[in-house]
């Protein structure tokens, strides 16, 4: 299987955007799968149901960090060559998807997707339980595979 199916398998068992992502790298990440579901558990809904930046987006930015990321605060040069890897993979996702925004994504304005209605996608809703009917109607499963795919080629594995 391929990073994009192992990361929409995972959504489609029930985890957030973040956490499928995530799992799709978790060979490489170091981290069990208990550990890896807790981390990414608030980034699902565009970090925790907000709609801010979109779940998965969030799921590729922490594999990354995990896999190639800096861990001493005075190494300016690891940092800033990090960041450049964030805003290279942003730019990716956002080319392919319009945007890295959730409730935009969402929206299908940027996308070419059909929309979400609102009233689906409020924050003040509790998350919405996943049925045959959730999966048709969102495209989050899609945008799952694409930042799976896109960290996935970065990286050449």
């Amino acid at each position: 299987m391929t990073r994009r199916e192992i990361a929409i398998d995972y959504f489609k068992q029930g985890y957030n955007c973040s956490q499928a992502v995530l799992l799709a790298f978790q060979d490489l990440t170091g981290l069990t799968t208990e550990q890896t579901a807790l981390v990414a558990s608030s980034f699902g809904g565009g970090m925790g149901k907000l709609r801010e930046v979109c779940g998965a987006v969030s799921g590729m930015f922490m594999a990354i960090g995990l896999i190639k990321g800096y861990k001493d605060p005075t190494d300016f040069d690891s940092k800033a060559e990090h960041y450049k890897r964030i805003q290279e993979l942003a730019a990716k996702f956002k080319a392919q998807n319009g945007s890295i925004i959730c409730r935009e994504l969402l929206s299908g304005e940027f996308s070419g997707r059909a929309p979400v209605s609102s009233s689906e996608i409020s924050s003040s809703t509790p998350p919405s339980k996943r049925t045959a009917e959730y999966y048709k109607k969102r495209p989050c499963g899609e945008f799952v595979g694409d930042a799976a795919e896109i960290l996935e080629a970065y990286l050449k594995i």
